[in-house]
């Protein structure tokens, strides 16, 4: 029961949308009728939550979720750095971990004009899709990255690299700069430079910056990210 239950709580992936009983019958390959009754042991949990025809992701979900001990102590060392970061740039910051060949972002400021970005705190994105996780890619070991370049790469836009010759000499540039770049690889319009984050000698967490395309100047950028990120490493490396 417990793999059925998680079959209907991964239909909300990955935007968290609502779904009426049909669609996650249909999603699940279950029955409606048991579909119905974990929905209903899911919201009396306080798992899901029902609203007229539609189930939704409930509340309790996100306190888990916050109470995680590695997402929470990464994201409270890391927040006085994005917020640095975001004065400096008054652009959309990131922070990023690697789960599989994803990134979960675990944290986003922006300002009131916010860009339209994929990302969102909880959510994934390829590895070679974005800047975060070509970031992460240059320096999680040589294993992880044959893996990616082996398999079929993704595209989110016209714009995303699914070469792995142009992959492998994007992530081999970022192991040479210690920083990553993403031209409309994720969304149209925006790009990004990024930057991973140490705790030992693989990355942990990468941080980004994101803006629109017309208005992208890494020179002017780099400074900013680059020193966010050491500044958080070294955060990481003296809470040991």
């Amino acid at each position: 029961m417990l793999d059925k239950a998680m079959a209907v709580l991964d239909c909300f992936r990955p935007d968290g949308g609502a779904f009426r009983l049909t669609e996650l019958s249909a999603r699940t390959g279950l029955a409606k009728t048991t579909v119905f009754r974990l929905c209903a042991d899911l919201v009396r949990l306080g798992l899901l939550e029902r609203d007229a025809e539609t189930y939704r992701l409930g509340g309790a979900l996100f306190e888990l979720g916050s109470l995680v001990p590695r997402r929470r102590a990464l994201r409270e060392a890391a927040l006085p750095f994005l917020q640095d970061l975001f004065e400096a740039t008054h652009e959309t910051v990131h922070l990023g971990v690697r789960e599989g060949h994803e990134v979960v972002y675990v944290e986003r400021i922006h300002g009131h004009d916010a860009l339209r970005l994929p990302s969102r705190i909880g959510g994934r994105l390829p590895l070679s899709c974005t800047g975060v996780g070509k970031a992460l890619l240059a320096f999680s070991g040589s294993e992880l990255v044959e893996e990616i370049l082996a398999a079929p790469l993704p595209a989110l836009t016209p714009h995303s690299i699914t070469d792995p010759d142009r992959l492998r000499t994007a992530i081999e540039q970022a192991q040479v700069a210690g920083l990553a770049y993403e031209e409309e690889e994720a969304a149209p319009g925006v790009s990004c430079i990024a930057a991973p984050v140490f705790d030992g000698p693989t990355s942990v967490a990468a941080l980004s910056v994101a803006v629109p395309r017309g208005r992208f100047r890494p020179a002017q950028l780099a400074p900013a990210v680059r020193t966010a990120a050491l500044g958080l490493s070294r955060a990481l490396r003296s809470g040991r």
